[in-house]
């Protein structure tokens, strides 16, 4: 059963951590960082993450507060296009317990009831618990180790998730 493109799971993005690893010499697709004129982090990118993300068949969407940036910066290196930006306010989310991240309930409300996914390194219990009860749809808050950034085991997470999700 194909799922009609404007039905298609969003999957919410971060940059540092799930993509830029902070772990000592760490690189998400193995070996050494490649060191990088602009930014020594950006040498932490892996480019074979995009195409992996792409081929989830998910519409991509950057939860990042690296922004417009992300699309300029980071997405060429890792062969994405590209794509929309979740914008959020500074300051305190109101209406939000403490503890729940700021991009939280800004998530939720662009997902608008369609399934998705956000990779971040810092989903914690609070904020599986707020999306949950507050989300009509399917969600998968799914917290990257940021030492590691994405891995094999994170991407069959993704897949599994996607399939049952298909599959309903």
């Amino acid at each position: 059963m194909t799922t009609p493109p404007h039905g298609r799971p969003l999957l919410f993005l971060d940059v540092d951590g799930p993509l830029i690893p902070f772990g000592a010499g760490a690189r998400a697709g193995g070996g050494a960082p490649v060191p990088d004129g602009d930014n020594p982090l950006l040498g932490r990118l892996d480019p074979t993450v995009g195409p992996r993300l792409l081929a989830l068949g998910c519409e991509l969407v950057w939860a990042t507060t690296w922004g417009d940036e992300a699309n300029e910066t980071v997405a060429p290196r890792i062969g994405l296009p590209p794509l929309p930006v979740l914008e959020w306010p500074e300051g305190p989310a109101y209406g939000v317990p403490r503890g729940v991240h700021t991009k939280t309930q800004h998530v939720v409300a662009r997902a608008a009831g369609r399934p998705f996914i956000w990779v971040d390194d810092e989903i914690t219990d609070l904020d599986r618990l707020w999306v949950r009860g507050r989300h009509p749809g399917r969600a998968l808050p799914h917290r990257v180790a940021p030492e590691t950034g994405l891995t094999a085991a994170d991407f069959a997470v993704l897949a599994a998730w996607l399939t049952a999700a298909r599959t309903r």
